[in-house]
């Protein structure tokens, strides 16, 4: 269709210099990825006036939009007496601060019949600091709105301020904008339909100029029920966005979705095997120009074996570490999308042991695969450190801390520091070829190794816990002593096995495994049970007895951070064989789902796994810290310990749900069907798990090879690890 452009030409006060930068900065709303409800708004109405809402939310429309594949609508009548308000709510998640950039807000909108200014809505913004930007009518500056016709609204501060003015200062940020409110005009008493797309901050006019270059070297590989579309990247800066066409006979192509320029990949669920489909994309510029379509491409998706199933899902979610490091220093990010430059320290760890399974599984070459790891191993070298351990997040660029959690948080993370350590350690094994490179990454991750104080972070040389933070400024504020059962218990094991600064292994059994005072406080503070307070447990839920653990045992990812390379199979300490007690863990979750006590849709014998994720908080199997998400690498990251249940749970969440959950770094980070929530987000510290645990199940190749490290098996000797006659479990279930 005919696309005009609306600019309305009142100056911003205190307007910021724009420059171009990510997508993030700019693009408030560009596509729903739910259907029928977009699950970042909300909204309400007063009789007489109705207003269409879907569980309370803005509906989505697939037939019409500017970008493909939906809208929003707005759909309404506003009768005297009545009301009704809609808010959009700007993305807001973990690791996502950072400002909009621009001094404009402009959206595309469109009416089948046509909308003047007195019919149209009025519209307000607000920030997140609560600030209003003032009420206006949405068409009251630029006139009448065409039928049939997509026309970009563009509006600046000073337009929210112009007749009306408050009694205070307007403090309203646009850089911060959190939300757009419409709500009820004049009240006329007649059905109207609105729909809205592709929301921006931006400049107040586009720079004139030609459409994008065409993308070239388009290709298409099919997996069971998607296609993975890839081209090459444009030489200098990326156009705004790619568009892709589809068409089922290779003649005929119609939209059905966009890219963010500086991706050069895209995923077409397509939901079934048998199916062939030709591509072609288009790049557009931030004015909408689009240019000529690219060369075509096809493929055909077919039905796959579980081993292909598995290969396919370890190599998308291996791309998240490759594809999608940082770009100076090949570590990996914390959350995309979010804040790019976040680096995490631990995510990079478990990142690590990814891209071993990548080389192995000849995703990458080998030497691609130690090329990168000394990108991460030449950055850590110059990094902050603090008595030889890392922080928490590490700035990509500089290699300076970034105090994310607040002002304490700007020194040593010692939990991260051996989720880092420990995939060096694997990578230190692995990569063990009598070449430049290879030895290179032996001596350096050996120096890294030995420099790491573990010692220190006792807090005192009588103390019987390790403690979690040290800051240079402020010493020991944050006091978090590390006591289990949790995802510590690699700090533990690396302190005890170090060749430099370790600590005495009776720590292990005061501190992780500790029983006193202080150990017992610290489980009932966060577990609220009398329930393994002690660390052993000994009850039985669901019929399945749990050794070690409090109450139904905690978040799953209990079970897989200290498990990525620490093998627990055939071997116990004087508490449990943690391989049958992970097991238990992972089938004591899975029966809390079947028996859904909360009501949540979708739980199921096949839909389970509780633990940390975007938007779930905490994940525990119990009532009161169960809030509906389901975390995708919980079940698949136990693939070591329930395969069966495991398999069934990835067929799941891609056969059936995959539209929702699978993107380009493979399955997203987890989603919730009672409140129609999926949103497409990757966190560095799950996407691992996947890929590694399901390798573990496979080969028990990262266990094999962090294993081998000749500091460990005296380290668990000290501790009291023996052999477990009773491993047949554990040999059943994995093979070497």
């Amino acid at each position: 269709m005919k696309s005009i452009r609306v600019t309305l030409t009142v100056v911003l006060l205190a307007a910021a210099a724009m420059a171009q930068s990510t997508y993030d900065h700019h693009v408030v709303f560009d596509n729903s990825l739910t259907d029928h409800s977009c699950y970042p708004s909300e909204g309400g109405v007063i009789a007489p006036s109705t207003l269409d809402l879907v569980d309370g939310k803005i509906p989505v429309e697939t037939g019409h939009y500017f970008s493909p594949p939906n809208s929003l609508r707005l759909k309404w009548k506003s009768v005297p007496g009545g009301n009704w308000q809609v808010t959009f709510k700007a993305p807001q998640h973990y690791s996502r601060e950072f400002e909009y950039r621009g001094d404009t807000l402009s959206f595309w909108c469109y009416s089948e019949e046509g909308l003047t200014p007195e019919t149209s809505p009025r519209m307000n913004l607000v920030d997140m600091a609560g600030s209003w930007a003032g009420t206006i009518t949405v068409l009251d500056r630029s006139g009448a709105l065409p039928a049939g016709r997509w026309v970009q609204l563009r509006f600046k501060l000073a337009d929210f301020q112009g007749q009306y003015r408050g009694t205070d200062e307007n403090r309203f940020d646009l850089h911060r904008l959190a939300g757009i409110v419409f709500e009820q005009g004049l009240d006329d008493g007649r059905e109207h339909t609105l729909y809205i797309d592709d929301i921006e901050v931006g400049p107040a006019e586009a720079a004139d100029g030609p459409p994008p270059a065409v993308p070239a070297g388009l290709a298409v590989k099919a997996g069971e029920r998607h296609f993975d579309l890839t081209w090459t990247p444009p030489a200098g800066h990326p156009p705004f966005r790619y568009q892709i066409y589809r068409s089922w006979d290779g003649r005929s192509y119609t939209p059905i979705g966009i890219q963010r320029g500086e991706r050069n990949r895209y995923v077409d669920f397509v939901g079934r095997p048998g199916c062939q489909a030709f591509y072609k994309i288009s790049a557009r510029d931030d004015a909408g120009r689009e240019s000529a379509l690219s060369t075509a491409a096809a493929g055909a998706t077919r039905e796959f074996s579980d081993d292909e199933l598995l290969t396919m899902v370890q190599e998308a979610c291996f791309r998240y570490y490759w594809e999608a490091g940082h770009p100076e220093s090949g570590m990996a990010i914390e959350l995309l999308p979010g804040n790019d430059n976040l680096c995490a320290l631990g995510a990079t760890g478990f990142g690590i042991m990814a891209l071993i399974t990548g080389t192995e599984r000849h995703f990458i070459t080998r030497e691609e695969g130690a090329g990168r790891l000394l990108k991460i191993i030449h950055f850590l070298q110059t990094a902050d450190r603090f008595h030889g351990a890392w922080p928490h997040f590490l700035d990509g660029h500089t290699g300076r801390v970034i105090p994310y959690f607040g002002p304490y948080d700007d020194g040593a993370d010692l939990v991260e520091t051996a989720f880092l350590m420990q995939g060096l350690l694997t990578a230190r094994q692995y990569f063990d070829r009598d070449n430049p490179a290879e030895r290179e990454i032996c001596d350096a991750v050996t120096a890294l190794w030995r420099g790491v104080e573990w010692d220190w972070f006792r807090q005192d040389p009588a103390g019987d816990f390790l403690y979690w933070h040290w800051s240079p400024d402020h010493g020991w504020h944050i006091s978090h002593p590390l006591i289990g059962w949790n995802e510590t218990l690699i700090v533990y094991l690396l302190a005890i096995a170090s060749p430099t600064h370790a600590v005495p292994a009776s720590l292990y059994h005061t501190g992780w495994a500790g029983q006193s005072a202080p150990a017992v406080r610290y489980r009932r503070h966060w577990s609220r049970t009398t329930d393994g307070d002690h660390y052993t447990n000994g009850h039985s839920y669901y019929g399945i007895k749990l050794d070690v653990g409090c109450g139904h045992g905690g978040e799953l990812f209990f079970t897989q951070f200290s498990f990525l390379g620490f093998d627990p199979r055939g071997r116990r300490d004087a508490y449990t064989d943690y391989f049958r007690n992970n097991r238990a863990l992972a089938l004591i979750n899975r029966a809390y789902c079947m028996e859904n006590p909360r009501g949540y849709a979708g739980y199921g014998p096949d839909c389970w796994g509780l633990s940390a994720g975007i938007n779930s908080g905490g994940g525990r199997p119990v009532p009161r810290d169960d809030g509906g998400t389901i975390c995708i690498s919980a079940a698949l990251g136990a693939f070591p310990y329930t395969p069966e249940e495991s398999m069934a749970a990835l067929k799941h969440y891609y056969r059936d749900l995959g539209a929702k959950t699978w993107g380009i770094y493979g399955f997203h980070d987890g989603f919730n069907l009672s409140r129609n929530w999926f949103e497409e987000i990757w966190m560095g510290l799950n996407q691992a798990q996947i890929v590694v645990m399901i390798e573990n199940h496979r080969s028990g190749l990262l266990w094999k090879e962090f294993m081998a490290n000749p500091e460990i098996q005296p380290a668990l000797d000290a501790i009291g690890f023996k052999p477990d006659r009773d491993d047949a479990l554990s040999k059943v279930h994995v093979s070497d």
